[in-house]
């Protein structure tokens, strides 16, 4: 590699767009939890490839750790080009559908396009308790890789 150059996932991210299928469970998730650790040090939204429902198992799984989702209002891909554009360093996809929308998004975008396979907790049955589990292990799940991939480039603190 050329002497100065840095590769794209080596510099700091100033923005990134966190996105699903629905913008109700695994994108809203990712991106309260960015904005949780990186503040305004990092610009953050998120956004699904179809417009979804705010999720009550999502939000009570982000209370417990103390950070507040109930006010997130779904919005569509579709949305975030219309009222702010496109305009990220990276775009992290959690579905499959969301991956292949954003591929399709960013042929003329100059920005890098992560996908993290995230399982999807709707799907999960059984008790509530059993059900939250697996909202709790998608959050910490996230939590870690949010932190572990928007740290590179910055100086620890």
């Amino acid at each position: 590699m050329a002497e100065g150059v840095v590769p794209l996932s080596d510099k700091p991210v100033q923005s990134v767009l966190f996105v699903c299928a629905m913008n109700a469970v695994r994108s809203p998730m990712a991106e309260a939890l960015a904005r949780h650790y990186f503040g305004k040090s990092v610009y953050v939204q998120s956004a699904g490839v179809r417009l979804g429902e705010r999720d009550p198992f999502a939000v009570a799984a982000l209370d417990e750790i103390g950070i507040d989702g109930s006010k997130h209002k779904p919005r569509t891909l579709a949305d975030l080009e219309e009222w702010e554009g496109l305009n990220f360093d990276l775009i992290v996809t959690l579905s499959p559908e969301a991956h292949h929308a954003a591929l399709e998004l960013t042929r003329t975008l100059a920005c890098e396009v992560e996908y993290w396979p995230t399982a999807d907790p709707t799907a999960t049955q059984g008790t509530r308790e059993q059900i939250l589990d697996a909202y709790r292990d998608l959050r910490d799940g996230l939590s870690y890789r949010i932190r572990l991939r928007l740290k590179q480039g910055r100086a620890e603190t």
